[in-house]
């Protein structure tokens, strides 16, 4: 029988970082980084080159890549919104360059200032210069099951920006469940629609737990054959820019339940909640994810 093998992507250094109240130092984001490659990642969101003043967890962009090892199996993911984030990212190390298409309007322009449209226009232009200055490019299309200001978001409507964002030729596509709202249900269409249209693109699914079906929404996600799922340790973050959107899955949780239905990741759980739990003494208060409180279970014989 053939090992089913997902790919964890950590979010947590700049996902999880840019949503919470404390700025973490470069050397301890250092470390974060660090514990979570030991611990068997190979793909991490490690920055995002935004606005500082936004976003002022992530005002050491350049600095933390400077310092980061660069080693052969891992890759390092920064994410733009605009070409003037991604010549700040080609003056960098960084691996991949991660842009974001928010499926709404309303919620594009409070994100990037811009249509969604215009961000998609823009995504065509960055995906070609990052390519030909060495940088792989990937496209996410946010709230693509629902926005805090628009309401529910249609399957029709992921497609159509689909169509639009691949021209660019990505490396894969990532979907985003950014404010939770999903239910297992509609993962399980979206992903089959998704390959209906567009064959074998790789997938790569972001789900938050703001309504607690992120878990749930990530098996199905899994079962339907997506290849690679965000998390980010210890569940922190979210999205700074939309109301009570907090929430990712912590990848300590989504670890033990890939490890006990058998599916593959390549990632030791037992480093990534111990962590969890260096991450709650730099933050000076506990993690949302469950595992470090309940701990791990014995391995299924």
């Amino acid at each position: 029988m053939t090992t089913r093998k997902v790919g964890i992507n950590e979010v947590g250094p700049r996902d999880g970082l840019q949503s919470e109240p404390e700025i973490l130092s470069t050397a301890s984001k250092l470390e974060f980084i660090g514990r979570a490659v030991d611990a068997g990642i190979k793909r991490l969101e490690v920055a995002s080159f935004v606005h500082l003043k936004k976003v002022p967890q992530m005002a050491d962009a350049e600095a933390l890549l400077e310092k980061l090892p660069l080693l052969e199996d891992v890759s390092y993911i920064g994410l733009i919104m605009n070409e003037r984030g991604l010549d700040r990212a080609l003056d960098t190390p960084v691996h991949e360059i991660g842009m974001v298409v928010v499926a709404t309007d309303t919620y594009n322009r409070r994100n990037q200032g811009v249509s969604t449209n215009e961000s998609i226009e823009a995504w065509l232009k960055i995906a070609g210069r990052a390519k030909t200055n060495g940088k792989i490019a990937n496209i996410m299309i946010s709230s693509a099951f629902g926005c805090p200001f628009e309401g529910e978001v249609d399957a029709d409507k992921i497609i159509e920006i689909a169509k639009k964002v691949l021209e660019a030729e990505p490396a894969e596509l990532g979907i985003a469940d950014s404010i939770g709202v999903a239910v297992p249900k509609q993962v399980t269409h979206l992903v089959h629609r998704l390959r209906d249209e567009f064959g074998a693109i790789p997938l790569r699914f972001h789900l938050h737990n703001t309504r607690n079906t992120g878990l749930a929404n990530a098996q199905a996600a899994v079962d339907a054959g997506v290849d690679s799922l965000d998390a980010s340790i210890g569940g922190i973050g979210g999205c700074p820019f939309a109301p009570a959107a907090t929430g990712n899955i912590p990848t300590d949780d989504l670890l033990y339940m890939l490890d006990r239905s058998q599916i593959e990741t390549g990632v030791s759980l037992q480093k990534i909640m111990d962590t969890s739990l260096w991450l709650e003494q730099e933050l000076g208060r506990g993690v949302p994810a469950m595992l470090p409180k309940a701990g791990i279970f014995p391995s299924m014989k």
